[in-house]
């Protein structure tokens, strides 16, 4: 006999494949030896340790500001933390936002990060089509499915989604259109680091109040800013909101201090119209433990207040140094195979395509980098074995039913967030031994036959 389990959760008995594949390679991972290019963490060199202490030593010291800090919170998210966050937007000027339109709009916390937000966004809104980019943001198009929508993938070219064939893909759902539930679209692209220009942020939200319109019902699009705090390109035009355009009332920004501060403050954000579906987010999160933590929320309001822009610039230095250098050995130690190249201008990833070489999970060159040939020459021994790499593949990134499938067997997903440069630039030129490998074995078995 078994727990009888909901549709969701016969889904969730499954790991995920990416889940899966991390899981593996992690269990028995080597520091040092090892380099692991697939897991999204940030740079544990930037997450600013003394201020945190410093913050939470702050938080303890004043009850008054900080009241009640230890003790269970307000689901809308701490007062001093919201006020923190607008003070933020304005004086930094993110996404151009002026003070009007930041104060005009509604901003609750999460309960536990952006991830609970985009949890929310499933549980708040009807099952139906979610269109989004593709290569899509795969770990959150994973839960969508197994709670019960559909993904519509739309290919994205260098400026992000690409607005002609989302068109062409909405023609043809004819009626099925009916179903859309929202457009999702993460503004530095995960897996593929693609910045979504700002002409093509405009344009999108165009078609998402055209349907609206068309539909005589509004259909929210929502804009995942996780990576916008971390452009570091300085030749990248600065992002532009278009929350001061939306004159329906579907546009919402959805947002986190992870990749500034320090992921495990846990701390997301969405801003948007004073709605209806707002206020059932607000609820969901009261339905989750009532609101983040809070001591954690007042701890991030001291360092917006105290330690922000230096953080930033910290921060951004470090990425920009490491996206720079790993650029250089991509081109230098893979340079000759690839088709194309994208990302590190913001974020932490560079999403790479091989001419003719695959890189799936059953492939020769991620069998070499995971040292799983059944070669002892390439392996090494079993107990100590070689170096391995590990990267997340393009098959997991793409989505299995869109138009980029098959490109997706010769695509991989490198993260330089986590490791440091060193290690980076040695798992490259490990890939490129593996390439010489698949090559190597490829030109036997035509010479055998």
């Amino acid at each position: 006999m078994q727990i009888r389990l909901s549709s969701y959760g016969q889904a969730s008995t499954h790991p995920s494949p990416v889940s899966r594949l991390l899981s593996e390679f992690a269990h028995d991972f080597r520091d040092g030896v090892d380099v692991n290019l697939g897991v999204g963490y940030v740079n544990e060199k930037t997450i600013p340790v003394p201020e945190l202490t410093e913050a939470l030593q702050a938080v303890g010291r004043d009850g008054v500001k900080y009241r009640q800090a230890f003790n269970y919170g307000s689901p809308v998210g701490s007062a001093n933390l919201i006020a923190s966050i607008r003070r933020f937007l304005a004086t930094m000027r993110i996404g151009q936002l002026d003070e009007a339109t930041i104060e005009r709009k509604r901003l609750t916390i999460g309960a536990c990060g952006a991830t609970s937000i985009l949890d929310g966004l499933a549980q708040v809104l009807p099952p139906g089509i979610v269109v989004t980019s593709d290569p899509t943001y795969y770990i959150y198009a994973d839960v969508l499915e197994r709670k019960g929508f559909q993904i519509l993938p739309v290919p994205e070219d260098a400026e992000g989604m690409d607005v002609n064939l989302l068109e062409r893909k909405l023609r043809a759902l004819g009626s099925a259109a009916n179903q859309i539930s929202f457009f999702y679209v993460v503004t530095v692209n995960n897996p593929s680091g693609t910045i979504l220009s700002n002409k093509r942020r405009r344009a999108l939200y165009e078609v998402a109040a055209r349907e609206s319109r068309r539909q005589n019902r509004l259909i929210p699009i929502f804009y995942d800013l996780a990576y916008e705090l971390l452009l570091h390109d300085p030749a990248a035009e600065p992002f532009v909101s278009v929350l001061p355009e939306d004159d329906l009332g579907i546009v919402y920004e959805i947002a986190t201090l992870s990749k500034i501060l320090a992921p495990g403050l846990r701390i997301g954000y969405l801003l948007g119209p004073n709605s209806p579906f707002m206020h059932a987010m607000i609820e969901k999160t009261s339905d989750s433990g009532f609101s983040a933590p809070l001591f954690v929320q007042e701890m991030a309001s001291y360092l917006l207040d105290t330690r922000i822009q230096e953080q930033m610039r910290v921060v951004n230095a470090a990425y920009r140094e490491k996206a720079v250098a790993v650029k250089a050995g991509i081109q230098r130690s893979l340079g000759p195979y690839l088709q194309e190249q994208r990302g590190g201008s913001a974020g932490f990833y560079f999403y790479l395509t091989f001419r003719d070489v695959e890189t799936h999970p059953t492939s020769p060159l991620f069998r070499f980098l995971t040292r799983t040939t059944g070669d002892a020459a390439v392996d090494g021994p079993k107990e100590n074995r070689l170096p391995r790499v590990i990267y997340i593949p393009g098959e997991y990134c793409v989505h299995r039913r869109g138009d980029l499938a098959e490109v997706g067997k010769r695509q991989f997903r490198l993260s330089y967030g986590f490791e440091e440069a060193p290690q980076i630039l040695k798992a490259l030129e490990l890939m490129r031994e593996g390439v010489e490998f698949v090559q190597r074995t490829a030109n036997l078995v035509g010479s055998a036959r």
